[in-house]
């Protein structure tokens, strides 16, 4: 097995090597891949100690975790035992649509879901800052017939059926990104949840119609939870299964598809009684809750998504929309929104329609006294953008030195114990009924005349140094030459 120092000096060697190849028959919007600063900032010198705290390498796997009711997004990291570990919370600036898995094109959804990120997903070139394609619709997606193209988790705080974090939060969070695929991960998971999986949400929401879906996923949530491993994910029958392993004794490797039969497969005892013991203690508590009198949740009826509370206390009449408060947290509680708030925000209505059911309203949030920051400005799409997805010539390369992958495929998982139990063959049915497509908004975004090629991270701190780094890492890649790694698109 190459070590990852070797693959990422392979990688930066064939990536310039390329681009020189290139230079001939591009033009200066394709060179520009090349020196794409924002793309290539280093990871904050304050992360780089929080990963050397919990006995991260900073290159070790990631994993990403969305909730759209808590509206945050969840950074796993590896560490050195081998187990996926929390690193960082971001609270989510942005999100549109309903709770519930995105349907057809233009309804504003955004994907709920197992996805993969390749490194031909992401995206250095974005209009809005920085950015990487979740890969919807995966193999379930369009096994029902799904559609829908460019869902990104995204910067500029503004989504049409994205997760849209702040510029700074994204350069963040890409920086992740690509020191794992350095390190060698192939690609990372994308899990994305209408809420946090746990027994007093799946009792508040017990009557949508989207519960089947939910606890299809939420089968997914807890095989991470019990293992803290990333879940091996496939297809058939219109349903995921994970973790799925081949029987003893069985000759033929399992093949699956998201259409046909399910293939006869097993899943490991230790794996599959975890799981078991989790899911019989979960609805126990659901049960208890609902026999206690818990409310049942309204289904939206017309609200257009959810912002983070730190956020929406920030905007004038801001609003958390479908994104509930919740508990105080230390994310509520910063003294300072995490990154920069552009003028243009679209903050949801007011939550009065999607309140519980013999509710009071809750409280409007007020204002933060700090100054209100400097407009930033503000940028619109192009009119007819390429695919966020769109293969670039790194993909190509990528593929050649065994580190790309494709859309739908998988990370590679801990060998199976010897132990094994024989799957049960019933799948949950899933909901397939699509919310109510809100009316489309005007777009208010004026294009800008420039903007500044480069926003400071969170940590405006000095870049992390030889002390700072951390033990088994290898050293920043320099700004030209991890870029041109993936190809342009909108």
């Amino acid at each position: 097995m190459i070590n990852r120092s070797l693959l990422r000096a392979l990688v930066t060697s064939a990536a310039l090597a390329g681009a020189g190849a290139l230079l001939a028959g591009c033009n200066g919007e394709d060179m520009s891949l090349a020196n794409n600063a924002k793309a290539n900032q280093p990871v904050p010198p304050k992360l780089i100690a929080d990963m050397t705290a919990k006995d991260m390498d900073l290159q070790s796997p990631i994993l990403v975790r969305l909730y759209k009711q808590e509206a945050e997004l969840e950074i796993w990291k590896q560490d050195r035992s081998g187990r996926f570990a929390l690193l960082k919370t971001y609270p989510i600036c942005r999100w549109s649509g309903d709770l519930g898995p995105k349907v057809r094109e233009g309804d504003r959804q955004a994907p709920e879901g197992f996805y993969t990120i390749s490194p031909a997903q992401m995206n250095p070139q974005s209009a809005y800052y920085l950015s990487f394609n979740t890969g919807y619709p995966n193999a379930f997606d369009k096994a029902l017939g799904r559609t829908g193209s460019q869902l990104m988790v995204h910067g500029d705080c503004s989504s049409r059926g994205c997760y849209a974090m702040t510029d700074e939060q994204i350069a963040e969070i890409y920086s992740l990104g690509r020191e794992s695929f350095f390190g060698g991960q192939k690609s990372f998971q994308l899990q994305a949840y209408p809420f946090k999986m746990t027994p007093a949400n799946m009792a508040k929401h017990r009557n949508n119609p989207n519960m089947p879906f939910w606890k299809m996923i939420k089968e997914g949530n807890d095989h991470f939870e019990v293992t803290k491993q990333e879940p091996k994910v496939d297809f058939c029958e219109k349903k995921y299964v994970f973790d799925a392993i081949k029987k003893p004794g069985a000759t033929r490797d399992l093949v699956f598809d998201a259409s046909a039969k399910c293939p006869d497969y097993a899943i490991s005892d230790e794996i599959a009684d975890g799981v078991r013991e989790k899911l019989a203690t979960d609805i126990a508590e659901t049960a208890r809750l609902i026999a206690k009198g818990t409310p049942v949740a309204r289904i939206n009826t017309g609200i257009d998504g959810g912002m983070h509370r730190v956020f929406a206390a920030r905007v004038p009449e801001g609003s958390t929309g479908l994104s509930e408060p919740g508990e105080v947290s230390t994310l509520s509680l910063m003294a300072r929104a995490p990154g920069t708030i552009p003028s243009h925000v679209n903050p949801p209505k007011a939550p009065s329609d999607n309140l519980l059911m013999g509710t009071p309203e809750p409280p409007k949030l007020a204002a933060a006294p700090a100054p209100t920051p400097a407009a930033a400005p503000t940028r619109v799409a192009n009119a007819a953008p390429a695919a966020e997805n769109n293969d670039g010539w790194f993909s190509s390369l990528a593929r050649k030195v065994g580190i790309g992958g494709g859309a739908d495929a998988t990370a590679s998982t801990p060998p199976a114990k010897p132990k094994v139990i024989e799957a049960k063959q019933t799948a949950p049915r899933p909901d397939a009924s699509p919310p109510k497509a809100a009316a489309p908004k005007p777009d208010t975004k004026h294009a800008a005349a420039s903007r500044p090629p480069l926003k400071p991270s969170v940590d405006t701190s000095a870049p992390a140094g030889k002390d700072n780094q951390v033990s088994g890492s290898a050293p920043i890649v320099s700004t030209n030459s991890f870029d041109s790694r993936f190809g342009a698109a909108k």
